[in-house]
């Protein structure tokens, strides 16, 4: 199961070293990669620790961005019924590059 944590500051001083100590801590729920994203006024941290296990390559490594680079997300969950929304979405014209549930998810979003 992979790992995630998160920082919201209301003085845009998000403390990176920390959101960095705390998703390390969970390596053994995410050994597979370790990801962080930090919003450009200092106010938001994300952290992921990430077990592969739907799609395997370094495309499915998390933070993720929607196409349009306006989101961004970390998440930790599975959605049963991805394929199908991923093929509904597509027949209406989504563009995908990884085979992750978690890219569905920031689509449909």
């Amino acid at each position: 199961m992979c790992g995630i944590n998160g920082w919201l500051s209301g003085t845009g001083s998000v403390r990176q070293e920390e959101v960095r100590r705390v998703r390390d801590a969970m390596a053994k729920r995410g050994p597979d990669a370790a990801g962080e994203w930090f919003s450009p006024d200092g106010r938001v941290g994300l952290g992921h620790r990430r077990l592969s296990i739907i799609d395997l390559s370094d495309s499915g490594n998390q933070p993720l961005w929607s196409a349009d680079r306006r989101f961004v997300i970390v998440f930790n969950g599975e959605i049963y019924n991805y394929r199908e929304l991923k093929a509904d979405l597509e027949a209406d014209g989504e563009v995908f590059q990884t085979a992750t549930d978690t890219e569905v998810v920031l689509a449909l979003f």
